[in-house]
């Protein structure tokens, strides 16, 4: 064995269940020699083809060696059957295997003696034989249980003739296997039933767009294609094939009745009668082993079988019980069947195949008989129906479900089959009527039964060939090669796509199996797979060194979080989608928030309307922990139904809000307003907006800034405006509602603000750099008295301004600090309000004249 192989197959354990989509060697040699579909798709070995595999396909899980388990397993030939003369249910036989076994006790004539206790043991026949020194198959997964000459009740045996059970092909071990297929005595047992198989489980994720490639005979059309074979389809897989009629007259009458036209595009069924439901033959067994997949009966199997070949999943009912069912109708007709395709009503009950009771849902697709549930649509079919070996006629299904009602049904129910995961990968309807008659005639082969009803195609779709057109530049371009049309329509016609020229345009017809063909960019996808990826070119792309546009937005945005941070904020980060009691704590309106009908949880179903609700629930579990001074900021979106942008869509309304908090026993000085206030102005100041405006809370706010005001106390909160013009917001600052502190466990010293960013993106300014003044500065104090209906932020704005022109004019340098406002008690028209103002020159030193004109 070469390393290569070693390097996939490892320890060589054998799996029975995976998760990949498992590849017979063996079966897709058999379709390519019974059908003359592709050349042979392992000419180098199966190391190489693992390897192209791998390259080209989709990624090897593993290789599994099945011949392995019956290495040393040879035919051997009964010469002679005696009663072993110390047991009564044993037998002494002598055996030929054409002297092929090495060191083992023979007579005279160069016959073995093995003791056998199967009753259907006799002379004449072929049979498998176990030596001395090989382990019996069905131990190999466990602990190998290896044979050696033994005495059994005085008589030596040498090895055992095998059971079905022990070559690990079923679970009768009542009697020995008599074998059935022409071979002779000394040819090794794994050759006979096609056991020298190689199983390739290629991990599935690879073909979530490929549904034909979850059959083998999609498997083999991959493999022509990758190694530049011509493929060519069996003559029975056909979009339109001939129907076949009923041997005769048709005898059991049968009808469908689809109620979800749109969940089930295309529904096929017909009856067969007088089958006979046995053990399937060896080969089958065999074939279905290998892969996974355990016999159940003949009829059973022959449906696996095929949904294995292409990928689409079939299921036979028990006729005659569905049509008791129906009969126990009162008004069904005589000796008519009715098969149904329904969405479940709530509540509704179905035991499936295996015994497990499913409680349905009204999105669940069922299959009906006299309107009770007889399956799960596309994933398993139910007990009550169930083909047995009392089954004599039986009703076939050949249907197509909708992969998103299938992939939801099979998660909530736990049911991950064969069915189902065909299903959820977009299966072509156009394959059934195929499929159907090609599971006829399987039946008549292999369970001798006969068509007893006309095939009946109810189908919801219409065919339309899915066409794309490309030139040879739009593929070449993306992939770095360089194909002539020729080449790359030779490529695609390998794998039977029909490729039409027009000068340099390529029409491309998908054919019907192919769900996944829509657009240019498939077919370069394909090229490229089947070209070889190995092929295109390892030269880097050109870089483009021109600098990265800036991104005002996210300029400031880091601004902004570098300016909080460095004031001893700290960022949170929350979700954008929040619970409706959230929103009704807040005292906003949830029908002003977007509902989300598709929620990652029950918690997180609306667009949250403002950030500060958000902000302010974390205050309470962070001061649990032992914070008591607290200041966090968030920069994230908020949506307001109604508030759209100029193509209608909801507005994503950029925001950054901040919170200030205390948790101490002792009085704070001074209000919570004025300590977020400070933290506000530090960022504001700091981005070069200098002349904010503080007004009371109103009534006439954009309907953006409504919802988010109802979180703050209206007496003791501000909107922001950037000048006197108030034509835009820049946001609000205040405290939590009262409603808000009780709900969220929020401490009495707390407050915060919200703003715009867009609108602090269009005020802010760069901030100018100057170097520390060599010069002292002058500090006096100026007192203005005014009337009382002027704000402390008019007033100052004012003096700021003067200040402004004079410094301007001059060349001072300014800054402004409040120191107190005053008011006479005999005099409440007016008060008095004192700043401490700092002047300085970059030049010289100021004399108090000159800071005093």
């Amino acid at each position: 064995m070469t390393l290569a192989i070693q390097r996939y197959l490892g320890d060589m354990k054998w799996r029975v269940k995976s998760n990949g989509m498992k590849v017979s060697v063996n079966w897709i040699r058999k379709i390519i020699e019974q059908d003359h579909v592709s050349a042979d798709p392992m000419p180098d070995g199966i190391d190489a083809l693992v390897e192209k595999i791998g390259a080209q396909l989709g990624a090897v899980e593993e290789v599994i060696d099945v011949g392995k388990k019956y290495q040393g397993i040879v035919v051997a030939k009964v010469i002679s059957c005696e009663k072993h003369p110390n047991a009564d249910k044993l037998s002494v036989c002598l055996i030929d295997d054409a002297k092929a076994v090495k060191g083992v006790r023979r007579d005279a004539k160069g016959l073995v003696q093995v003791v056998c206790g199967a009753p259907n043991v006799a002379a004449d026949q072929l049979v498998a034989w176990i030596p001395p020194g090989v382990a019996v198959p069905s131990t190999v997964d466990k602990e190998p249980f290896v044979l050696e000459a033994r005495n059994i009740r005085g008589v030596i045996s040498s090895g055992m003739i095998a059971s079905l059970k022990e070559l690990a092909l079923g679970e009768d071990h009542t009697g020995i296997l008599v074998i059935d297929q022409p071979t002779k005595a000394g040819q090794p047992f794994a050759e006979v039933y096609k056991l020298d198989d190689f199983i390739i489980d290629i991990e599935n994720k690879m073909f979530t767009h490929r549904p034909d490639l979850f059959g083998q005979l999609g498997i083999v059309r991959e493999l022509a294609g990758i190694q530049q074979h011509v493929f060519k389809s069996p003559d029975w897989y056909k979009e339109n094939p001939q129907l076949p009629k009923p041997n005769g007259v048709a005898t059991h009458k049968l009808s469908v009745k689809n109620d979800t036209p749109q969940l089930v595009s295309r529904f096929t069924v017909v009856v067969l009668k007088d089958v006979k439901v046995g053990s399937s033959p060896l080969w089958l067994k065999v074939r279905l082993s290998n892969v996974g997949v355990k016999s159940v009966n003949n009829i059973v199997d022959i449906t696996n079988f095929l949904m294995l070949e292409t990928a689409q999943p079939l299921h036979a009912y028990d006729y005659d019980k569905l049509l008791m069912q129906q009969s126990q109708e009162p008004r069904a007709k005589s000796q008519e069947v009715t098969i149904g395709v329904r969405l479940a009503e709530a509540g509704e009950e179905l035991t499936v195949l295996g015994g497990k009771r499913l409680k349905l849902n009204k999105n669940d697709i069922v299959i009906t008989s006299a309107d009770k549930p007889i399956g799960l649509g596309g994933i398993m079919g139910g007990a009550d129906t169930e083909v047995n070996e009392a089954t004599t006629n039986i009703a076939l299904e050949v249907g197509n479900f909708d992969m998103n009602t299938i992939r939801t049904s099979a998660m909530r129910h736990g049911l991950f089959t064969e069915a189902a995961t065909r299903f959820t990968k977009n299966q072509s309807s156009r394959q059934n009527l195929a499929v159907a008659v090609k599971a006829i005639d399987e039946i008549k082969r292999l369970a001798g039964g006969r068509q007893a009803s006309p095939i009946i195609d109810d189908r919801h779709f219409h065919v339309k060939a899915v066409t794309v057109n490309v030139i040879p530049q739009f593929i070449n371009e993306r992939l770095g090669l360089d194909l002539s049309t020729a080449r790359i329509k030779k490529l695609l016609e390998n794998v039977e796509f029909k490729v039409e020229t027009s000068g340099e345009t390529l029409k491309i017809e998908a054919p019907f199996w192919r769900t996944d063909i829509e657009i240019p960019e498939d077919i370069v996808e394909e090229v490229g797979r089947l070209y070889g990826y190995e092929h295109l070119p390892l030269a880097l792309p050109g870089k483009d060194l021109t600098p990265a546009a800036k991104n005002e937005t996210l300029d400031f945005k880091q601004r902004a979080r570098d300016i909080l941070s460095a004031a001893g904020a700290n960022e949170a980060l929350t979700y954008s989608f929040i619970h409706s009691s959230l929103i009704e704590k807040a005292g906003q309106d949830v029908k002003d928030a977007y509902h989300i009908r598709n929620a990652l949880s029950p918690d997180l179903q609306y667009y949250r309307l403002s950030l500060a609700p958000s902000l302010l629930e974390k205050v309470h579990p962070n001061i649990k922990e032992g914070f008591e001074d607290l200041s966090l900021f968030e920069i994230g979106r908020a949506h307001v139904r109604g508030v759209v942008d100029e193509e209608k869509l909801p507005m994503e309304l950029e925001r950054l809000c901040l919170v200030v908090a205390k948790n101490r026993s002792r009085k704070e000085a001074g209000a919570p307003y004025f300590a977020a206030k400070k933290q506000l102005e530090n960022l504001l100041h700091s981005v070069g907006i200098h002349s904010m405006v503080y007004e009371p809370l109103s009534k006439d706010l954009p309907m953006q800034w409504q919802a988010a005001a109802s979180a703050y106390e209206p007496k003791r909160t501000a909107v922001i405006y950037p000048n006197y013009h108030k034509k835009e917001v820049i946001g609000l600052i205040g405290e939590p509602s009262q409603a808000l502190k009780q709900s969220l466990k929020l401490p009495t010293f707390i407050a915060g603000a919200e703003l715009d960013i867009e609108v602090l993106i269009k005020n802010a300014k760069p901030l100018d750099y100057y170097p520390l003044n060599k010069f002292p500065a002058i500090e006096q104090d100026i007192c203005l008295r005014s009337s009382n209906n002027l704000s402390y932020g008019e007033l100052t704005n004012f003096v700021l301004g003067t200040l402004g022109k004079i410094a301007d004019e001059h060349g001072f340098f300014h800054w402004l600090s409040p120191v107190d406002i005053y008011q006479k008690p005999n005099d409440k028209a007016h008060k008095q309000t004192t700043w401490h103002i700092g002047l300085s020159h970059p030049k010289k030193t100021l004399t108090t004249a000159e800071a005093n004109k």
